[in-house]
């Protein structure tokens, strides 16, 4: 099957009325050792999206969230962000978070603090960041939890402390980079609900890397399939389901089906790369 035959890129009649947040064109990256990480990639997402990228490690999943992010730049062609380039999205009046795999918290600082430092950062004055931080803790369901310590919290405590330090810049794009692949079945179905709660609620974009073929179909509205060696789109697959999602979507047949076709794809893709 060639990689061609698997790309089912897609945008409803609505989606078209709604501007691109993100914009990959013909992006490539290429390290200084000679590796081709990614293949021209070519995408866009929509403002209000969910899309989640689902690949095997080495796919270059996170290298491109990363490019996206500004900690990494394209080897070539371009990345825009509300058709600005990614270094100019502040004259957009756009905000990104980005939270990372590990919760990364600082171990000697409270919760209350941890998530007041990207506006401590900023400048932004004390009597505001304590505001915002009140609100982002609420948001995450920490809000009793403000003056504990890291070490005092859960697995799945900590890292709602990461999410809520992305939300506490009160952000428009929000990238997430397999922040729930450490915690047990448990917690991270728990979490996953918790974020599509805050998506609906905030209209957020969101472009979250999973390696998890059932996270992907119960988050997603979109699922963008990457095969590694170099990493390239090979598929982009519509989760044409309602929301909210609830664990009877999990248990249901059309869950088994999206579930298989996206292993399907994730199995041609990998013979494509044996060739």
């Amino acid at each position: 099957m060639s990689t061609a035959a698997l790309i089912h890129p897609w945008r409803t009649a609505e989606q078209a009325q709604v501007p691109a947040a993100i914009e990959a064109l013909s992006v490539e990256k290429t390290y200084t050792n000679g590796t081709q990480a990614l293949r021209p990639v070519e995408l866009s997402i929509a403002e209000g999206q969910f899309v989640t990228l689902l690949g095997p490690s080495g796919c270059g999943k996170s290298t491109l969230l990363k490019m996206i992010a500004g900690l990494s730049e394209p080897t070539d062609g371009r990345l825009l962000l509300w058709r600005k380039p990614v270094a100019s999205l502040a004259e957009t009046g756009k905000h990104l978070s980005y939270v990372f795999q590990e919760a990364t918290l600082m171990p000697w600082h409270s919760v209350h603090k941890n998530v007041r430092l990207p506006l401590e950062l900023d400048g932004v004055p004390v009597a505001e960041a304590d505001r915002r931080v009140a609100l982002a803790l609420q948001r995450v369901g920490l809000q009793d939890f403000a003056q504990a310590l890291p070490r005092e919290l859960s697995g799945g405590m900590q890292m709602r402390v990461s999410i809520a330090r992305g939300l506490v810049v009160e952000p428009h794009l929000l990238l997430m980079d397999e922040p729930f692949g450490a915690l047990d079945e448990i917690t991270r179905n728990a979490l996953d609900s918790d974020l599509l709660e805050l998506w609906q609620r905030h209209n957020w974009t969101v472009m979250f890397v999973t390696h998890s073929i059932q996270e992907a179909v119960f988050l997603s509205q979109r699922v963008v399939v990457m095969a590694a060696r170099p990493g390239r789109v090979v598929a982009d697959v519509r989760i044409d389901e309602p929301y909210p999602r609830t664990s009877e979507f999990r248990l249901s047949a059309r869950f088994s089906e999206y579930a298989m076709h996206l292993h399907e794809l994730l199995v041609a893709a990998s013979k494509e790369e044996i060739r």
